[in-house]
Parts: C-alpha cells; structure tokens; sequence
C-alpha cells in the first residue's frame, strides 16, 4: 500500500473512532437529578410496560419487553432499540442476575421463561416453565426462584426449572431473604381469599417446604416483595412488601412490620416496585402505578423509610422501575396513561438533588430523544451541549492533523 493509501486508512479509522466516541458522548449525556424522555418501544400499541431492566454492569444497557412478546435490547440508555427475541406472548417481568455476570431471565403470560446469558444479546427457552405464566424472579447465590400461577419453581442455573411448593397458589412477589444456605424464600400470593387476613409464605430450604404467616399488614394482595442487603450488624436482611392498599417494612423476619404509608410518609395505594440501592440496607426506591387513580409516583428513602423524598415522575402511574447498580444510580421507569393508553419511559440520573422535570416539548411520543432537547435539535447541537464536549473536540483536533498531513502529501506530489 502506499504512503497516500496508508495516510487515507488512517483517515477513515480516525473518523469511524471519532463518530462513535461522538455517539457514545451524546448517549451518556444525562443531566444531573433531570428526567429525560427516552424512546418507546417499537409495537407498544395502547398498553403499559411492565417489563424492564438495566444492566447491574452497565447503565446504559436495558432490556424491555413489547406489547406484542418481543424483547427489546438497548445498548444506550434508551436511544435506540433493537428486537433480540420474537414472541407472542405478553412480557410480565425481566430480571439480571445480581450473582451471575450475563444471565438475564424474563418472565411471559403463559408460555413459560425466558434465559439470556449474553446479558440480552440472544435468548433460549428453559426446560420446566413451558405453559407457566411466570410473574417474578429471586436469586441466592446457588439458586434461583420463579413465581408462576401454579406455585414456586427453582433452578440452579436458569437452564432446568423444578417444581418447589405452592402449586395451588398463584404467586406474583418472591424475595430471598437469606442467600446463602438454608436460602430463604418468601412468596405472596394475587389471588388472596375474600375474607380473612393476609397471608405470607415461607420456606428456610429452598423450597423444600413451606409455612404460612399471616403479617398484620393492610391489603388483600401481595403485589411485590423485596429484600435488601445485609445492614451492617446483624444477620436479617429488610424485608419490604408492597401490598394494594401500602407498603410495610419487617427487619426481624417477617414477625413484626411497619407501615411506610399513610399518614405523612407515602399515600395509602398500590405499591408495584421496590429496588434497593447499591449494598445500603437502608436506602431504596418505591413506586406505584395509583391503581388506576392519580395517587400513584416514585419515592426514595435513605433512612430505611422514617422519610421519603419524591422523585417526581413526569407521570405519576410508574409502571415498571429498574434502577443500575450504583451508588448515584441511574434509573429507568414506564409510565401509563390511563386516560389516552399511552405508555412512556423515562430516565434520570439520580444525583440526589431535587429532581427536575423533562423539557416541556420532550414527550417521549413526540420525540423519542435520549437527551432533554426539543425534537428538532440536530446532533450537532445536542454534541455541543453535551459535558464530553472537551474530548470530543480533543478527538477532532487529531483527526484534523491526519487531514493535514494527507493534504500536504497531495500538494507534494502534484507540483
């Protein structure tokens, strides 16, 4: 090859580096404490999305299912989506291993599970789960659990599920409480009798075999369940369950809970997310999609729940949540409109000051843009905006010396 060639070759390779060096910067440009519309689901149609998950890894990798059964993967925080799994079935939960770097499992209305371990690259169906509607994953360090409508499965790899329990209860909220073993389980059931108190179900081997408690709780169905980390003296993780009508918290097992709603912490209505941040026992996020009403939003607590602070959703029905692994995470949300049908998602990174709204014209259906500007800002602007800027102008300065160097060649050869 000659010297022009090889001068032209670096050329092309210095602006294919700078192109997605400049991508990349406009996809990790998310403002502080700001929401930021991010683009729908291709295929949505007029339903909410319940299914949803970031990357424990890499926050700018999510998974999301469609209204029509298939997964969708972005690679950068909600820029851009693209189908890695068709299905038919509806998506009712997606869940990251938080023990298994890659393995990714989603749950389907009726037609079993789903297992990644490319972390949402390609998909394969489990054995064991065919025709289970599955609702809810939990992971131990050598286990794993589902929730389906006919009771408890467990698997130690994701690849062979095995019936553990609770076949004649429909299981939609799962925890493990304790991950190493005896694991731990808890599970809540959707379908609670009419009359009566409300019943909790536990296992300390796995699955081997179950107890019922009934927690003086409000509510006649377990919507969600969540365990937190280990608090830094003691052996008993939190436990929160979110109920239809609240959300409690028990630090003692489950024998004793305390209400977290009502009065003048959270509104007295359904509790659908919980997530917990980073390794802090203490430090978490609730949310509600209201039941329908306007009572719903997300909440953030770093006291273990003696005070919440509102994150302010642009819309207050939060219908899924999933929050990266960091101490400052980034957070992902779909939200429904129950008056148009129309679902939206949504991000901010939550640096912990008052949060912000989205720009006035920054529908997620209007513009589908990453970043908090108007639908007809140009690349160039939102480049120009974003905090990278410095190295992607460092970037353009080297690509401008190659240009140089091959200009004056030219000229050389040519007198």
């Amino acid at each position: 090859m000659s010297l022009l060639g090889q001068r032209l070759a670096a050329t092309a390779v210095a602006l294919w580096v700078i192109a997605i060096a400049t991508v990349t910067a406009v996809a990790d440009a998310l403002p502080d404490s700001t929401w930021v519309a991010i683009k729908p689901l291709p295929h949505q149609a007029r339903s909410a999305v319940f299914a949803l998950a970031v990357d424990p890894a890499n926050n700018q990798s999510v998974v999301a299912g469609n209204s029509e059964g298939s997964l969708l993967r972005s690679s950068t925080g909600g820029t851009g989506w693209t189908v890695v799994h068709t299905g038919k079935a509806t998506l009712t939960t997606i869940a990251y291993s938080p023990y298994t770097s890659g393995l990714v499992l989603a749950g389907t209305r009726g037609s079993g599970a789903l297992l990644s371990r490319d972390g949402g690259g390609s998909w394969s169906s489990p054995q064991g789960l065919e025709g289970r509607t599955v609702r809810v994953f939990a992971f131990a360090l050598t286990v794993m659990a589902a929730g389906t409508d006919r009771g408890v499965y467990v698997s130690p790899d994701g690849a062979g599920w095995s019936p553990a329990g609770l076949s004649d209860r429909s299981i939609n909220a799962l925890a493990v409480e304790a991950i190493h073993a005896p694991v731990r389980l808890v599970a809540g059931s959707d379908s609670q009798a009419s009359t009566g108190p409300l019943s909790l179900y536990q296992s300390v081997d796995g699955g081997g075999s179950w107890t019922t408690f009934n927690p003086p709780i409000s509510g006649s169905i377990v919507v969600r369940l969540a365990a937190g980390p280990l608090p830094p003296a003691g052996n008993v993780r939190p436990l929160i369950v979110g109920t239809n009508t609240g959300l409690f918290q028990s630090s003692d097992n489950g024998s004793t809970f305390a209400p977290l709603s009502g009065g003048a912490l959270l509104p007295t209505t359904d509790y659908t997310q919980v997530s917990f941040i980073t390794d802090h026992f203490d430090h978490f996020y609730g949310a509600s999609d209201g039941g329908g009403s306007k009572s719903g939003g997300l909440w953030r607590t770093n006291d273990g729940g003696q005070s919440f602070a509102s994150l302010r959703p642009p819309e207050a029905s939060v219908t899924a949540l999933a929050a990266s692994n960091e101490e400052q995470p980034t957070l992902y949300i779909a939200t429904f409109q129950p008056s148009t049908h129309v679902a939206s998602l949504w991000t901010i990174h939550d640096t912990g000051g008052t949060p912000q709204g989205p720009a006035a014209n920054g529908s997620p259906v209007a513009s589908g843009t990453r970043t908090a500007h108007s639908g007809g800002d140009s690349i160039l602007s939102q480049i120009l905006a974003a905090p990278q800027l410095p190295y992607v102008g460092l970037g353009l300065g080297a690509l401008a010396v190659v240009l140089t160097a091959v200009v004056a060649h030219l000229r050389g050869r040519y007198r």
